[in-house]
C-alpha cells in the first residue's frame, strides 16, 4: 500500500468513526478529507473496494492489539487473552473500532458476491488470532471458533444494550467453563492419540 493511500485510509477511518458507514458517500467523504472523489477512486477503485480495505485495516489493528496485550502480560499473573481483549475492546477509546467493523460487516453481508472473499478473510483472521492466543492445553480450532462466536455475540449485545457488567460476568463464566474443561482434559490423551491407539491394537 502506498504511503498516500495509507494516509487516506487513516483519514477515512477517522471519518467513519464519527459518521458510521451505513450512509457512506464518496463526495461528502472526499470533501471532509480535503480531496476529491476522483482521488479516492484512484486509490481505492470503488466504494466497495474502500469498504473492504476498511474491514481489513480494522482487523489488522485488532490483531496487532491482541498480540501486544498478550505479550505485555508475559511473566506476570496470567489473564485469559479473551478477557484481556474484551477489556481492551470495550474501553471507550477502542469500542468505536469494533462498532465500525461490525457495521461494515453487516453491510457487506448484503452483497456476498462482492464482499464474500473479504468477509471470509476477516473470519479467518479472527480465527487465527484466537488460536494463536490460546495456551497449549486449550489450543483447538473448534474452541477458537467458539471463542470468536461468543465474543461476537457479547459485543453485539453490548452495542445494543450497553450492559457491560452483565456481559463481562457472562464472559468470565464462559472462560471458567473453558478452563475447567482444559484442566479435565489436561491429563488425557488427545482424541487423535486415543484413536491411533485403538487402530494399532486392531492391527
Amino acid at each position: 500500500m502506498s504511503s498516500r493511500k495509507s494516509e487516506l485510509l487513516g483519514a477515512v477511518l477517522r471519518y467513519l468513526f464519527r459518521h458510521g458507514v451505513a450512509n457512506l458517500s464518496l463526495r461528502p467523504l472526499a470533501a471532509e478529507l480535503g480531496t476529491s472523489a476522483r482521488i479516492l477512486m484512484f486509490h481505492f477503485g470503488s466504494k466497495d473496494r474502500l469498504l473492504q480495505d476498511v474491514m481489513q485495516e480494522l482487523t489488522s489493528r485488532l490483531n496487532t492489539s491482541l498480540a501486544l496485550l498478550v505479550q505485555r502480560q508475559e511473566g506476570s499473573r496470567r489473564v485469559a487473552p479473551l478477557r484481556l481483549f474484551w477489556d481492551w475492546a470495550t474501553h471507550e477509546d477502542n469500542l468505536p473500532c469494533l462498532r465500525l467493523l461490525y457495521e461494515a460487516q453487516v453491510i457487506a453481508m448484503q452483497n456476498p458476491e462482492v464482499f464474500g472473499p473479504c468477509l471470509k478473510g476477516v473470519a479467518v483472521e479472527w480465527h487465527e488470532m484466537a488460536l494463536r492466543s490460546m495456551s497449549d492445553s486449550l489450543k483447538s480450532s473448534s474452541l477458537a471458533t467458539i471463542c470468536v462466536a461468543v465474543f461476537d455475540g457479547l459485543m453485539l449485545e453490548l452495542m445494543a444494550t450497553g450492559d457491560h457488567r452483565k456481559l463481562t460476568l457472562a464472559l468470565d463464566e464462559f472462560i471458567r467453563m473453558v478452563t475447567r474443561h482444559g484442566a479435565r482434559m489436561g491429563g488425557r490423551p488427545k482424541r487423535s492419540s486415543r484413536l491411533n491407539a485403538v487402530v494399532s491394537k486392531r492391527r
